[in-house]
Parts: C-alpha cells; sequence; structure tokens
C-alpha cells in the first residue's frame, strides 16, 4: 500500500511540476494552448499566471521534502501537508475556473492522501 500511495503522490507531483512549466516557462507558447488563451488575453494575465505557477512551485516543494526528507515522520507530514494544499488548491479551481480541475488536480490528491492514510494505518 505504501508503495502505491508513493507511486499516486509522484504522479500528483509531477502533474504539478507540468503546471509550473505551462504557468512560467512555456506560457507563451504551450501553456496559452493549453488554458485557451487569445494573444491579447495571454499579454493581459500573464504576470499573474507566472506567480500562480511559482505557488504550484512550492506545492511540488512540499511532496518533493516528502519523498526526501531522511526522517519518515517528518516526510509523511510534509507529504500530508503538500497533498492537503493541492486538494484544497484544486475544489477552489473548480468552482472559480473550470470543473475539469477537480479532475485533473483533486482527485489524484484526494487519492493519494487516502492511499497515504491507509498505508500508515496497515
Amino acid at each position: 500500500m505504501q508503495l502505491l500511495a508513493q507511486i499516486v503522490t509522484g504522479f500528483v507531483a509531477l502533474i504539478h511540476i507540468y503546471i509550473v512549466l505551462l504557468e512560467t516557462v512555456l506560457f507563451d507558447t504551450r501553456g496559452r494552448k493549453v488554458f485557451g488563451l487569445s494573444q491579447e488575453k495571454a499579454e493581459i494575465v500573464r504576470a499573474g499566471m507566472s506567480n500562480q505557477g511559482c505557488y504550484n512551485g512550492f506545492l511540488v516543494a512540499a511532496l518533493v521534502v516528502g519523498f526526501a526528507h531522511p526522517n519518515s515522520v517528518v516526510g509523511s507530514a510534509f507529504t500530508v501537508f503538500g497533498l492537503c494544499c493541492v486538494a484544497v488548491a484544486g475544489v477552489w479551481g473548480g468552482l472559480t475556473v473550470k470543473r475539469s480541475i477537480l479532475l485533473i488536480q483533486t482527485l489524484p490528491a484526494v487519492v493519494a492522501l487516502a492511499l497515504h492514510f491507509a498505508a500508515s494505518a496497515g
């Protein structure tokens, strides 16, 4: 169960690495297309998207620390914190931006949390 929890958490981290890249360095090319923005709209939201990408980078950082921390209790705390933040951000995005964010962001994070807690309980 622990291995499955780690795999799904790694998947969540990879999703967010991709989001960070889309919102920052790839925004003018791939990001604009993925988010369905015209060139004019992209000009208006570019700075805000870059800032949002920075915040998504912090979510990735929490998950990476969760994997890498030598103390498993501390690592677990970072993992739970990171996944909870991803889930909450996904719910907010699903309510305010696009419902598909619930499937792309929230669902994997909630599944990873459930697996993490199941592995911890067993």
